[in-house]
């Protein structure tokens, strides 16, 4: 099955930003495009914005005069929703109600032909149960596209329990044609993106309920440590604190309150005080103009240490024994069984976060994870209030000698980025395992739907197939509610050959 052809007229029902975005897109594509809204002229006030973004496409040289010009002849809003008759695809991007939604496809269905793709931009509902409100759901199918829609390339194809295959690949196929990177998901809560991707705010918001640092340093450490574009409470400020509490109380509610999912209470009580973030000029920051925006914690220069002990090759980190030579900092090697750590003059370690927390050990000082400790910028230390304050002091000089700036956290068990990236592993692992996408169109997805800089397989095979596992058994241990227990998914993937691994992708 291919692509709808060009000469296909395509439909959006509901006007707002996404649907506009759309429009633009198939328009731009070269498909007739036809709008419609229920509420009185939107259709054609959408297709003026349209047609002023065309205008300044043609600004930005990204489009010519008369492409222009061809795609606004090709665009035609309607007053009703008989004017869609003759479509061969038709988008909904309306309110994300299941009621509203069935009831626009069961009209629609006496409208368009019997051999038209109706597809929802649902980001939250079942496409399964939308489409179950049809006589004919084999038609029906999900396409999300991420906002903005022009902008962004990643649209997930959603299947529905009762989709057939081929209206599925000529939605993807379209999508592709679009100028789109189309990925395709089982219909499950969350999809591919919004449903891996939890972990990501849930643990930033955690790591901050439990005192372990501030929004502004936990989110230069995802940045400058974990190489992330933003930061989680950025990011949600961006986003909008009721949309994206939205979103992770429906993957909640939807996995029968899996611990996994559990909201965040700060979130909550933010949404409650109405700042949503840059919207209403304030959220976890002040968005208000002249606002001065906080300072991550940093640590004042300390005298690096003389030497260090390597006791192992560090895992993840091993990086960083160059990086110490380079600096002039002495490397003595030290075979040791018990573990991978380095050892300081003063007799105090320093690890690799694992999920346990320092007040276990004598004098242990943690370091979080880095996406390549070479370029990150910033590291975090944590360490308990029986560390000795030399221990702290050589290593928080050891990373300044690497040219990092050191923020400092309190003992928080996986630190920042490691059980961050540890949790978003253990999801994409068990989505794959039950057949919600591939390896492949998992890591496309999270790369292009939310800017990760790494896939989470390209992040575990990186790490080593066994390390989340490893950090999250730790974690389970110290917070048996469930929330950190690995998948016996991911227990599978660890255990598995890599040639077992890719006969089962």
């Amino acid at each position: 099955m291919t692509a709808l052809d060009l000469s296909s007229p395509v439909a959006v029902v509901g006007t707002g930003t996404m649907g506009q975005g759309i429009a633009q897109v198939a328009l731009v594509a070269g498909h007739p495009v036809r709008l419609y809204d229920t509420a009185p002229g939107q259709a054609r006030r959408a297709a003026d914005a349209i047609g002023a973004r065309l205008d300044r496409l043609v600004e930005k040289e990204r489009l010519t005069a008369a492409e222009r010009d061809a795609a606004r002849s090709r665009l035609r809003p309607v007053d009703e929703l008989t004017g869609l008759a003759g479509c061969s695809l038709v988008v909904e991007a309306v309110l994300e109600r299941l009621d509203v939604k069935q009831e626009l496809f069961r009209a629609l269905e006496d409208i368009v032909p019997e051999d038209c793709l109706l597809a929802t931009n649902t980001s939250s509902l079942s496409v399964t149960a939308i489409g179950g409100a049809l006589r004919l759901p084999g038609r029906f199918v999900g396409l999300h596209f991420f906002n903005p829609a022009p902008l962004l390339p990643l649209v997930e194809v959603v299947s529905g329990f009762a989709t057939d295959v081929t209206s599925a690949t000529r939605a993807y196929e379209t999508a592709r044609a679009w100028g789109k990177t189309p990925v395709a998901s089982a219909d499950t809560p969350g999809f591919i993106v919004n449903r891996i991707a939890r972990p990501f705010y849930a643990e930033a918001f955690a790591v901050y309920e439990s005192q372990g640092a501030d929004p502004a340093t936990i989110d230069a450490v995802l940045r400058e440590s974990g190489g992330f574009r933003m930061g989680a409470f950025e990011l949600t400020d961006l986003i909008g604190q009721d949309v994206n509490e939205s979103v992770t109380h429906s993957v909640w509610r939807s996995f029968f309150q899996d611990v996994r999912f559990t909201p965040s209470l700060a979130q909550r009580r933010l949404v409650e005080s109405g700042r949503l973030g840059r919207k209403t000029g304030r959220g976890w920051y002040d968005h208000a103009d002249g606002a001065e925006r906080p300072e991550p914690h940093t640590a004042e220069p300390a005298e690096p240490p003389a030497y260090v002990i390597a006791e192992g090759d560090l895992g993840p980190a091993a990086e960083l024994l160059a990086l110490i030579r380079e600096a002039g900092i002495e490397v003595r090697e030290r075979d040791e069984d018990s573990g991978t750590r380095l050892v300081l003059p003063g007799g105090g370690q320093l690890v690799l976060a694992d999920g346990q927390v320092s007040v276990e050990f004598l004098d242990v000082v943690y370091f979080d994870l880095a996406l390549d400790y070479r370029t990150a910028s910033r590291i975090a230390l944590s360490h308990c209030r029986d560390t000795s304050a030399r221990t702290v002091a050589e290593a928080t000089g050891l990373f300044q000698a690497l040219g990092k700036k050191v923020s400092v956290i309190g003992d928080v068990p996986g630190m920042i980025v490691a059980r961050t990236v540890a949790r978003i592993i253990d999801l994409a692992v068990d989505a794959v395992a039950r057949g919600v996408a591939t390896e492949d169109d998992v890591d496309t997805a999270m790369r292009l739907g939310v800017n990760y800089p790494l896939g989470p397989f390209e992040w575990s095979r990186r790490l080593g197939r066994g390390w989340a596992g490893g950090l999250l058994d730790e974690m389970h241990d110290i917070d048996p509610s469930g929330r950190y227990a690995p998948s016996l998914a991911l227990y599978q993937y660890a255990c598995a050959t890599p040639d077992e691994r890719e006969d089962t992708a």
